[in-house]
């Protein structure tokens, strides 16, 4: 059976060793391109961190559906922030077997995007029978955006550019999308807790509890597991990156059987390019390569900005929503 690398990206971190950067780096763009998932060891997220949000989480979740509600996305607006109720979300049109609770980075209303009304920006929807949920989140979001711009930088070297590349442009002011998922325990391998699917951004940085049902697709078709291993992330390669890289780096597609018997909890950070951001290819001569994909969908067709992509992606996934919050 095929299991994904692990790899510790503790060097990419620090940068203090030209050496081990290089080695890590080409171990990043491997996994990237082979496989498109790879686990991340030496994030640098505290354990703590991930304790207190497994407990906060657990809490919200455990609330009667009348309380969660109180914090529905229909009342985030165009920030697209909020809960979202068991079947709500949809994969491929048709529905998820899980809820969530929908959370980004969180903006003041003075904030220059916030007054512009670029959608998925804005203040997050915080409920008040789980104060400490605010905080658990906010603490971790913060140490998981840090962990991607260390990805971000061994990626950069990985494709030959220099590592602080999209950090002075495409990701100057990343687009930080957090999602908090539950699970419940079905225990059957015919119900999709999350259909097949490939994200649409740059990176997910995916923490999970201690019951498994994440599987990738490779580029055979054999179907891998990816269980958890301790407090390791699960990365994977959105579709904006397998654009930018010319096809490089490949965004493989997955999906969620909770089998295990129990409830699942998950929190995939969504580290994607600023909304302004043009999402044309790099200039990356030679490396130019064509994967059938699972959905049939060219990518490499896109063009104009990260927020127009993203727009026309999301609102398949809430459809009723976007009608509602973005109209035409």
């Amino acid at each position: 059976m095929m299991r994904l690398p692990v790899i510790d990206i503790s060097p990419l971190r620090t940068m203090d060793d030209a050496e081990a950067v290089k080695r890590i780096a080409g171990e990043v763009g491997a996994a990237s391109a082979e496989f498109g998932f790879f686990y991340a060891d030496g994030h640098g997220i505290a354990e703590h961190l991930f304790a207190r949000l497994e407990a906060a989480s657990h809490r919200f979740f455990a609330l009667p559906d009348a309380e969660k509600a109180k914090i529905a996305m229909a009342h985030g607006g165009i920030a697209w922030r909020g809960w979202f109720p068991l079947g709500g979300e949809l994969t491929s049109g048709q529905p998820d077997r899980k809820e969530g609770l929908y959370l980004g980075e969180e903006l003041a209303a003075d904030d220059p995007r916030v007054i512009a009304g670029w959608p998925l920006h804005g203040a997050n929807l915080w409920p008040r029978a789980v104060p400490e949920l605010k905080q658990a989140v906010t603490e971790y979001l913060d140490a998981a955006a840090y962990a991607a711009e260390a990805l971000m930088r061994g990626m950069a070297i990985a494709i030959g550019l220099p590592a602080d590349h999209f950090a002075r442009g495409m990701t100057r002011r990343p687009t930080l999308l957090f999602r908090i998922f539950h699970y419940p325990p079905d225990g059957r391998p015919d119900r999709f807790g999350v259909g097949e699917h490939s994200d649409y951004g740059l990176l997910t940085l995916l923490g999970q509890d201690e019951h498994g049902g994440l599987e990738v697709r490779a580029a055979n078709g054999d179907w891998i597991a990816v269980p958890p291993k301790g407090r390791m992330l699960v990365v994977n390669i959105g579709d904006m990156f397998e654009r930018l890289t010319r096809g490089r780096f490949r965004s493989a597609p997955h999906r969620v059987i909770n089998a295990s018997g129990h409830e699942r909890l998950s929190w995939p950070l969504f580290y994607d390019p600023d909304f302004a951001a043009s999402v044309d290819a790099l200039p990356l001569a030679g490396t130019e390569r064509s994967l059938p994909r699972w959905d049939d969908v060219d990518v490499h067709a896109a063009g104009g900005t990260y927020g127009d992509y993203l727009l026309g992606k999301v609102g398949k996934v809430f459809p009723d929503l976007a009608a509602k919050a973005l109209g035409d």
